[in-house]
């Protein structure tokens, strides 16, 4: 089967499509046909080599972690699923969903909403399930409290706007110049871009939620009594100062810094399905490129200014 592959660590020029076996399943997996996966930030780290100790040195490696697609067969202990289903989900803490198929449990997807193209789902998924966790699960963000999103027309700040909006809260958006009024039409109450405006000037908030992973101090201190701060990124360029902040501050101090690693199962796919089958979260496209061009995705997510996710079309 075809497959975004690289042999080396570098640009996204190393990214090549070849070909691989089709994965075997187990009898307790499903195979899925992927149609359509998602260009997420932390497969850009990846392949650039700057999280090398985690994903080590054996080439070729993978890349993709969440996929929409219709189940191609099953084990002969797999429930709950049936060949020809529209999915969609997440690999479990592995990489590799830019390819024809994958090998999952039915516990890692579930159905996938039926109003909206296969392309358009997988740019909610994985930016829906990690922002139900973090403003849901982590924060526990209520109705009426002041929400900060920075990163906010990226593939979870996107979501987690509108997620925001659902919960009750009041949202305010950081994002480029050019994408205030897209994170606006999204749900934002209010929209500041990242540049001009400096954490100082942003005022008090009673969750923070970071998608970008710099300047953690400074975005927690915007935290009102009582406050929340969830980080789902860290600083590559200073992995180490990063994270150690991080996992100190889950401990010490005023405002404890949530930071999660996200391994979503059935249940938050089944509940993100049906905000979107209830027409409450809008599809976050920005554009659609095919697996032949995988290193031209991976190029314009790390040009910036992204509205919502780059899709890459398999089938």
């Amino acid at each position: 089967m075809r497959a975004a592959l690289y042999d080396r660590y570098g640009p996204p020029e190393v990214l090549y499509v070849g070909r691989v076996p089709v994965p075997a399943v187990l009898p307790d997996q499903v195979l899925v046909r992927v149609h359509a996966a998602g260009v997420n930030g932390g497969e850009l780290f990846g392949r650039a080599g700057k999280v090398r100790l985690v994903t080590g040195r054996r080439f070729p490696q993978r890349t993709g972690i969440d996929f929409a697609g219709e189940i191609a067969s099953t084990g002969a202990e797999a429930t709950g699923v049936r060949v020809g289903d529209r999915v969609w989900g997440i690999l479990p803490r592995r990489l590799g969903s830019m390819a024809e198929y994958v090998a999952v449990h039915p516990r890692q997807l579930s159905t996938a909403p039926d109003n909206v193209t296969l392309a358009q789902a997988v740019s909610l998924l994985a930016g829906g399930t990690t922002g139900l966790t973090a403003l849901r699960d982590k924060a526990g963000l209520r109705p009426g409290e002041r929400l900060l999103v920075r990163g906010a027309s990226g593939g979870v700040g996107s979501v987690a706007v509108q997620l925001g909006k659902l919960l009750g809260a009041h949202v305010t958006a950081l994002a480029g110049a050019g994408n205030l009024d897209f994170v606006r039409g999204l749900g934002a109450d209010e929209a500041f871009d990242h540049r001009a405006t400096g954490p100082r000037r942003l005022g008090t908030f009673d969750v923070v939620l970071d998608t970008v992973g710099t300047e953690h101090p400074a975005f927690r201190r915007l935290l009102a009594p009582g406050g929340r701060m969830v980080a789902i990124a860290f600083d590559v360029d200073r992995m180490l100062p990063s994270l150690g902040y991080l996992l100190g501050s889950t401990v010490y101090g005023t405002g404890r810094v949530r930071f999660f690693s996200g391994n979503p199962r059935h249940e938050s796919f089944a509940e993100l399905a049906r905000y979107v089958k209830n027409g409450d979260l809008r599809h976050v496209v920005d554009t659609v490129h095919p697996l032949s061009d995988i290193a031209v995705a991976h190029r314009a997510l790390e040009a910036g200014g992204v509205r919502g996710k780059h899709v890459v079309r398999i089938l």
